[in-house]
């Protein structure tokens, strides 16, 4: 996958309009051409995969886990050709790029295993007034899913969806980020390869997982195309436009926007790892991690000795366009303007560098940044960064941490590094996942649901809750034996009463 030639993608109609190059922000070398699509032909997409979507549901939870099954075997045949063209488009180091595989192998034997236990159909209880009933509840798929995945991890992020969808039920069309559209076409394409391989006689397989590419306008166009849902990955400014389009036709959404999370320290903390977790939580990636580390609260009576071991860890990481770079290029270009003006900020009203600064910034790198004493309305602390920097404050107690960390717009992720108050403290955070004595380890679960309040979002993708996210609760009530039938104009007149004494007699006594 590292030709420069065109390759049409393969679940899209005909040529397109015209078309854009995907590139390599390391040297600003083409990676691949892509079509923009249009929306007439981004209805054609999703018309495929609304006709193929009968089929694919009525596989069942087996016939689908063992095709994603599958599919999880060719990725790992297939880890370090994905990886190399990650690495490619977004400039992250190849193990950076591995790890991103990895995880999506393991949340394909996840959804793949427990899709049927999450969504098949199970007993309720139908009621003491209802005992002639048998009640039940099942998770039907939507149909058509529509995804719009992210650049900054552009396999691992929209399988999130992708790959819960599927495993629901539903056919998906992904409109990968256009800065990294070749990393989508490869995951649709060998997903096809795979349903060929498993599915000779079954006709347009391609369409179950379909591909459109282009920019924001496509993007649009998918909203409009009539699928069931879509799941948005993003910042919180295009989420509300997503939002609005698909507020036209009442398309249900999926929202999953920035952070700016918290990692907070207290006082009883392993100072060696708290400073482990920030400096990684940080500048992996180089920052551009929704869930990264981009505020550190530390309790005043260890502060200094935990910004000593912070500034000495990051001292000794660079970045660099290298496969074995600790951390590669910042991907998305007008990005390094948003990190200096955070900078600037932060410095311009009283905040001090404890590493770098102003001239830590050159494109396309970003070199470590520590800053402190940060005033808390900068917008080095207000705005998400998604640059390798942190700002390091110190709190009088873990309960001033507290309150800080939740007076964020957002709401995303959040870390706690104490050794007796670790859970107490998570429970307390205003937002959607929580490591305690680590960083990020939320993620890499594929039982527990990911997702934010807030600016940073709402829906859940990943674990059970990922599943029903993109199914309808179907409930239904079947009558077991005749009996007396309240809800008809032929019944009795004493039955209203009669039901209304019983009502009292069982739950008077019932608590």
């Amino acid at each position: 996958m590292t030709s420069t030639a065109p390759k049409p993608a393969s679940t899209a109609p005909a040529a397109a309009s015209d078309t854009f190059d995907s590139l390599d922000p390391r040297d600003g070398s083409v990676v691949a051409t892509h079509p923009r699509h249009s929306p007439e032909q981004v209805d054609a997409v999703v018309a495929r995969a609304r006709r193929v979507a009968g089929w694919w549901a009525d596989l069942g939870f087996d016939g689908r886990r063992s095709r994603l099954a599958a599919w999880r075997r060719l990725l790992i045949a297939r880890t370090d050709e994905l990886a190399a063209l990650v690495s490619r488009e977004t400039g992250k180091p190849l193990d950076d790029a591995r790890i991103e595989v990895v995880l999506v192998i393991d949340h394909l034997h996840w959804a793949g295993k427990h899709a049927k236990a999450a969504l098949g159909r199970r007993r309720a209880e139908a009621g003491a007034l209802m005992v002639n009933h048998r009640a039940t509840i099942e998770y039907r798929p939507l149909g058509v899913v529509g995804v719009l995945g992210p650049w900054n991890y552009p396999v691992f992020t929209p399988c999130g969806s992708i790959v819960y969808a599927l495993a629901a039920g539903n056919t998906v069309v992904f409109k990968p980020s256009e800065l990294t559209p070749t990393v989508g076409q490869w995951l649709v394409d060998t997903f096809a390869e795979t349903l060929r391989s498993t599915d000779p006689h079954q006709e347009d397989t391609e369409a179950v997982f379909g591909l459109v590419t282009g920019e924001g306008e496509t993007g649009a166009a998918l909203c409009r195309a009539g699928v069931d849902k879509v799941a948005f990955t993003g910042s919180t400014a295009t989420a509300k436009k997503v939002m609005a389009t698909c507020a036209e036709s009442l398309t249900p959404v999926l929202v999953e926007c920035g952070g700016k999370d918290a990692l907070l320290v207290d006082a009883d903390a392993d100072l060696d790892d708290a400073a482990a977790a920030a400096v990684w939580g940080a500048m992996s990636n180089a920052g551009q991690t929704c869930v990264g580390v981009e505020r550190v609260y530390v309790v005043d009576s260890v502060a200094e000795a935990f910004l000593d071991k912070v500034a000495q860890r990051a001292a000794k990481i660079r970045p660099g366009g290298e496969p074995r770079s600790v951390y590669g290029p910042i991907t998305m270009p007008s990005q390094l303007g948003i990190i200096s003006a955070q900078i600037d900020d932060a410095l311009s009203r009283g905040g001090r560098a404890v590493l770098g600064g102003r001239d830590s910034v050159h494109a396309p790198y970003v070199d470590p940044v520590v800053l402190a004493d940060v005033p808390e309305d900068s917008t080095a602390v207000t705005d998400e960064t998604f640059g390798p920097t942190v700002v390091v404050n110190r709190v009088r107690d873990i309960d001033e941490a507290v309150e800080r960390a939740n007076a964020s717009r957002y709401g995303l992720g959040g870390s706690v590094f104490a050794k007796r108050r670790g859970y107490e403290v998570a429970r307390r955070l205003r937002c959607g996942m929580v490591s305690v004595n680590g960083v990020i380890a939320f993620a890499a679960m594929p039982s527990l649901p990911f997702g934010g309040v807030g600016d940073s979002g709402f829906g859940r993708i990943h674990g059970r809750d990922g599943l029903r996210e993109f199914t309808r609760p179907l409930a239904v009530s079947e009558r077991r034996f005749k009996s007396i039938n309240v809800m008809t104009f032929d019944r009795p007149g004493w039955v209203v009463k009669a039901m209304t004494v019983l009502a009292g007699l069982i739950y008077r006594r019932n608590r």
